[in-house]
């Protein structure tokens, strides 16, 4: 292998697989395969590939032996199928799902590597100026896009359950408050606060069944430093449910870059619902969206505390996850304190 395939065992196992199971024995030969840092819960590697001569680029995402949230790859390959190509939306290509680890080493799968772009660091949106309102267009009218595809005729209609419009959010709320017990190495009366008040004031029902990205937000995508954004990335944690779950994500305050007057750090609020609403067809519901934003600094809480005990356990030594057991669960305890004070009658500082 050349100098630049920086994992030549790993390299050579998926230039034989794809040989055999994708490229119908045509040869392939892996020129280039590096290890793309901070994935929560897959390894993730860029591959250049020749396959049958002809280059092409890859991204391999491999199960590690811990992760920081547990998730089905097979839903995360069903998501990127159900979006790609949908209406211009800027998502790779699903190649090839494999659920036994023998050929990698691990379940995985393959999808083409969309080149041209670089991440933008949520703490540092200032970067992306002075581009900041197109790059907030687009992050907006995308995001109303995918809530916008027919979930129940979608790919992941056909591997999960389509859940109550009246019971998403029950659904949400006890799978992460679940993380939480299980996970905690210490009481975490904030969360429990939160999560009781959640609990006693539910929020509509919602308006559709969506596919839910996730984990969409500042730091998911890729931009080309000339106002586009090339990518969306990340869709390990897609599901179907209530579109307000993107959308309050996706605005929670420990993205928004210190921002706080701005949505997700990107445009005025009033600009941002309204391309939210044109392009994903939902009305606006302050009652939903204020329930879905407490909702989603809880899930927060629950990923980092997940991401501490993986850590201090040592199933995965990867210093990311040590990183949010600190300084993103502080963050999301402070988010979440100011915001239910005033539910408690508690009077907040200036």
């Amino acid at each position: 292998m050349p100098e630049a395939v920086q994992y030549p065992e790993l390299a050579a196992q998926l230039a034989a697989y794809y040989s055999a199971k994708i490229a119908n024995g045509a040869p392939v030969k892996v020129t280039a395969m590096t290890r793309i840092p901070g994935g929560a819960s897959r390894e993730t590697y860029s591959v250049d590939a020749e396959i049958d001569g002809t280059s092409r680029g890859l991204i391999l995402r491999r199960d590690p032996a811990a992760s920081l949230i547990d998730t089905d790859r097979a839903v995360e390959f069903a998501a990127i199928g159900s979006v790609y190509g949908h209406s211009g939306l800027p998502v790779p290509e699903a190649i090839a799902l494999e659920t036994d680890p023998e050929p990698l080493g691990g379940a995985f799968f393959l999808m083409s590597r969309i080149d041209g772009g670089t991440p933008l660091n949520p703490f540092r949106i200032q970067d992306i100026d002075p581009h900041r309102a197109s790059i907030g267009q687009q992050f907006f009218r995308h995001l109303g896009m995918i809530s916008a595809v027919e979930a129940e005729k979608s790919a992941l209609a056909g591997l999960i359950d389509l859940p109550d419009p009246a019971l998403c959010w029950q659904r949400e709320l006890d799978y992460w408050a679940g993380e939480i017990a299980k996970d905690q190495a210490h009481p975490e009366p904030i969360a429990e606060a939160a999560i009781r008040w959640l609990r006693a004031n539910p929020p509509p029902p919602a308006q559709r069944l969506s596919v839910v990205h996730g984990d969409y937000r500042s730091g998911n995508f890729l931009h080309d430093g000339a106002g586009n954004i090339t990518a969306i990335l990340d869709w390990e944690m897609a599901h179907i449910g209530d579109p307000y779950e993107d959308l309050a994500w996706a605005t929670d305050p420990l993205w928004c870059g210190g921002e706080k007057t701005l949505a997700a750090g990107f445009l005025p609020w009033p600009d941002a619902i309204a391309i939210w609403q044109e392009s994903s067809g939902c009305r606006f519901d302050p009652a939903a969206f204020e329930w879905w934003s407490i909702f989603s600094s809880v899930k927060g809480l629950a990923i980092w505390i997940s991401a501490a005990k993986a850590y201090a356990e040592g199933e995965n030594d990867d210093p990311i996850l040590a990183w949010s057991g600190w300084f993103t669960h502080a963050a999301h305890d402070l988010i979440l304190a100011s915001r239910l004070a005033p539910k408690f009658g508690v009077e907040v500082p200036a």
